[in-house]
């Protein structure tokens, strides 16, 4: 019986099991078979908000551009264009925000025209504040129009039409003040769509 209770225990301590001691092989955590915490969900990431759109500051000399008399404006003029500046009278010259358009009659006479942007005032203070060499002379009032003046200095006329910050300016040289100052009268509606058109 005493060989039976020590071969018992030989095979007892013989067992492959884990060993009561050895803490790391005993205590080893099971598999888990499946996941029972519910998965973690993640929270909505809201859009980064788009910065906002610089708009570019708007190009004055566009709109100077688009009121300046083209070659089928003057073409009932029957002149040719020519090249030069303008030689009108208002004050302020030739700027990023003007633009100048030049013809030359079969006679040898210049029409010129030329739009100057204000953008710090009103272009009807800077035609009323213009003071061009010659005398005043009198034009057909153009509807739409703020202000507008014209001047004969000899045989050259010139007429300022004034709206919002644009100001038109009309430059003719002919043979003689009349025939100046005609031209100008027949250009004026041409100028004053083109003008009255922009905002």
């Amino acid at each position: 019986m005493i060989a039976l209770a020590a071969v018992a225990l030989v095979g007892l301590t013989g067992c492959d099991g884990p060993d009561p001691d050895n803490l790391e092989t005993y205590y080893d955590d099971p598999v888990p078979t499946s996941s029972t915490a519910p998965a973690p969900t993640e929270a909505p990431v809201s859009p980064a908000k788009a910065a906002p759109a610089t708009t570019a500051a708007p190009d004055p000399g566009v709109d100077a551009a688009q009121a300046l008399l083209s070659d089928a404006d003057v073409a009932g003029e029957g002149v040719q264009p020519g090249s030069g500046g303008a030689a009108g009278c208002l004050a302020d010259g030739p700027s990023a925000g003007s633009r100048t358009a030049t013809w030359r009659y079969a006679g040898g006479s210049v029409l010129s025209h030329r739009v100057v942007v204000f953008p710090d005032r009103s272009a009807a203070r800077a035609v009323a504040e213009n003071e061009c060499a010659g005398k005043t002379v009198s034009v057909p009032v153009q509807p739409g129009i703020e202000r507008q003046q014209a001047w004969c200095d000899g045989k050259t006329c010139t007429v300022l039409l004034a709206k919002g910050t644009l100001v038109s300016e009309l430059t003719v040289s002919a043979s003689t003040e009349a025939r100046a100052v005609d031209a100008a009268k027949r250009l004026l509606p041409a100028m004053t769509a083109k003008l009255t058109a922009q905002p």
